[in-house]
Parts: C-alpha cells; structure tokens; sequence
C-alpha cells in the first residue's frame, strides 16, 4: 500500500515521538505509586514548583542549558514538596491545602522571573522560557531524548530494583516499619522518583499539563488489573502509547502543541478505561449489579417458594409473586413450573437450590452475628456461593452454631 509522501515523519517528528513515548513510559511508572500513596497531586505541586528553578537556571547559567535548567526545577521543586511536608507538620493546614498554596506561590514566583527573563535586553531572545508552561515538543532534539530515555531507564532499574520494598511502603507503611524496612527513606525516594520524572517532562508537556501525563496512565491501568506488576507494565505501555499518539496527531494536523494534545488522548485513554474496562469500568459493574439484582430477585422467589408450602407444592401469596421476567428466567433454569391451576411449583432440582439458598442465608446472619466487623468484606455476598467464599472449618462451625443445628439437635 503507498501512503501518501505527507504522511511519512520527518526526522525532527521521529525525535519528538521517541521522546514523548518513552517519557509517557517513565512517568507511568513513577505516576502509579503517586497515585497508590494517595499523593497525585504532588506531581503537580513538583511541576508547578519547578518552573522558578527554571528561571534560576538560566539566571546563573546565562544561556539556555537543558540540564542547567532542570537541575534548578528538581531544587526547587523538591523545596516545594519539603514546604508541603513542614506546613503539614508543624501547622493546622491539611495537605490539600498546603499543595494549593506551594502550587499557587511557586508558580507566581516563576511566571514573574520568567516574564522579567524575557523582557530583560540580554535574555528575552535566547530564553524561551514560555514553553516550559504548556511544553514545546516540538523543540525536543536528540540529546533530551537520550536525556528522558537515561533517566526512565534509570527509574525502571531503580523499580525493579527495590520492587517488594516499594510495594510494601506503597500499601503499608506502618507494616514496612514493623518489619524493620526504612520506610522513611523508601517514601523519600519514590517522591524523588515521581520528582525527576517530572523535572524531565517539563520541557514537552509544561508544568500545567505534566501532572496529567503523570497520573493518567496510572489511573487508567488500575482499571484493567489489580496486581501491581500487571498495573506498572500497563500503565507504561500507555504511557508510551498516550504520548506517541498525541504527537503524531499534533504533528499530522498541526494542531496545538504536542502537550495538550496528548494530555486530551490520554483523557480519551481515561474514559475507554472508565467505561470498558471488564471487572472494574462502569459497563461492567453496571452489568454486575444488574446480575446481582436478578440473582437477588430469584433467590428470593426460591427461598418463599419453599417457605410456603415445602415438599407438598409450593404455591406463592399474591403479594408474593415474581415478576414475569423473573419468572421466565426460573422456568428457563427449570427451577420451577406452572401447575395445572397456572401457580408456580418448586422442581426438584429448584428445592434443591432454595435449600440451598436458605441454608446460605442461616450462615451468614450466623457470621455476622459472630463477627459482624467483617461484614463491609461481603457486602456483594451470595447465599449460594457460600462454600465456596468460606473455609470448610469456618462453615462447620457456623452450622453447629446456627439455630437450625439446635432445632435438629432438639428433633433428634
């Protein structure tokens, strides 16, 4: 097939996709345990706090020097988040609070130094410090990507590296301490982890849209899977993905720059997630829950069927009665039939089942009685399924302290 010549990247396009794609790929990485450690808005308070190191960069350097220039937005974006730590520490003022004003205050400090930057006679032509507020992607050459390439290859070593203890701080930093790991230290260097990601990313995407590209991916992933493992490879994966494909559509139709552009595919990567995602999106809980509710409805029918009239023909009261298609449902599991008189009657293989059902039911209430703390851990509980969610210990105590074992104990 023969594409039309216009569709084939340049050079400078082939850069600024290997650059945006393996910065998509580092910052998914680093972005998923910030969004574990409930700490995603922290990329952007390091973004937004980077922006005066910037200018302080190009103030000492005289020139425009990339890695003169990010090494100034880590300091100054690591003084932000130590400025969060102390306000949190030693003030009333609760996290989000001192996050909006490290973001609000270091960002106004940056704007005015990059302002007088560009206004002043010596530095307004060679500066360009405007670009590091929405990126410049466009601008990337192949020393930063070498650059972002180094340094994410150099967070991933870092990841696998340290992979348990990351994952235990990560989920339980009070267990990490338990058992004897520095969680502190460990803390410390995941946030430089997400802090260097960020620093690096500012020059593509700015310091307004890099938390996106930080959080997204990350977000997005815990959609699909559970496992941490499976939830970093994807996360990476479109991260790289979010950031190639917003380039190369930036790029084709010359619309806004790269930044927005790819922070709006990975909103759409988001909302695919949200919705599509087979266990965890909404199609599928929504379809679940509507599971649940006709399995609900038909356990019901079953357990009043059988409470009726037992072993001699279950026939239902009128306020009783199903709905058709509830009905229909248990004539198609041939867990009932209609009667000559057109009354719905228990099958075998149906009393069997509502045995079941009410046996189900007798446990847990049993369960809860005993320990009704654990009661938020079934809250999607199923009377049928119980022996399969309990251990076969547990299900032999509940029935020898169920009421029915002191019926039969009495019957006996």
């Amino acid at each position: 097939m023969n594409w039309p010549a216009s569709w084939w990247p340049n050079y400078n396009t082939l850069v600024v996709l290997a650059g945006t794609s393996v910065l998509g790929a580092g910052a998914g990485l680093a972005g998923c345990f910030a969004v574990l450690r409930r700490r995603a808005l922290l990329g952007d308070a390091l973004a937004h706090a980077g922006l005066p190191g910037i200018c302080l960069g190009f103030l000492l350097w005289q020139e425009r020097s990339l890695p003169v220039m990010l090494c100034g937005a880590l300091v100054t974006g690591l003084l932000g988040v130590l400025v969060v730590s102390l306000l949190r520490r030693f003030t009333r003022i609760k996290e989000d609070a001192a996050i909006g004003i490290v973001l609000s205050v270091f960002f106004a400090a940056g704007t005015s130094l990059s302002r007088i930057i560009q206004t002043s006679t010596t530095g307004g032509s060679r500066a360009g410090l405007d670009s590091y507020t929405l990126g410049a992607a466009a601008g990337m050459r192949a020393q930063d990507v070498y650059l972002i390439a180094g340094v994410s290859a150099a967070c991933l070593l870092l990841i696998v590296a340290c992979y348990k203890e990351f994952k235990v701080v990560a989920f339980d930093p009070g267990f990490a301490r338990v058992q004897g790991l520095p969680a502190v230290g460990l803390d410390l260097l995941l946030t430089a982890l997400v802090a260097v990601m960020v620093v690096i990313g500012l020059p593509a995407v700015g310091v307004v849209l890099m938390a996106a590209l930080l959080i997204i991916p990350a977000v997005s992933a815990r959609f699909w899977t559970e496992r941490l493992s499976r939830v970093l490879a994807l996360s990476a994966l479109m991260g790289a993905v979010i950031g190639s494909l917003g380039t190369a559509l930036s790029s084709r139709f010359s619309l806004t720059p790269a930044g927005p552009v790819i922070v709006l595919v990975g909103t759409t990567v988001f909302l695919i997630s949200m919705l599509a995602a087979p266990r965890r999106g909404v199609l599928a809980l929504r379809l679940a829950q509507a599971a649940f509710a006709r399995r609900f409805a038909e356990q019901g029918v079953l357990s009043r069927l059988l409470a009726a009239d037992g072993e001699a023909g279950s026939r239902l009261d009128p306020g009783d009665r199903p709905t058709p298609a509830t009905s229909r449902r248990l004539v198609a599991a041939q867990a009932v039939v209609y009667d000559a008189q057109g009354q719905l009657r228990l099958t075998d293989s149906g009393r069997r089942r509502a045995q079941q059902i009410v046996r189900g039911r007798r446990l847990w209430q049993q369960l809860f009685l005993n320990s009704p703390e654990l009661a938020p851990l079934y809250a999607d509980l199923d009377t049928e399924s119980i022996d399969a969610l309990l251990p076969p210990d547990l299900i032999r105590q509940l029935e020898a302290e169920s009421p029915a074992a002191d019926d039969r104990a009495e019957a006996e």
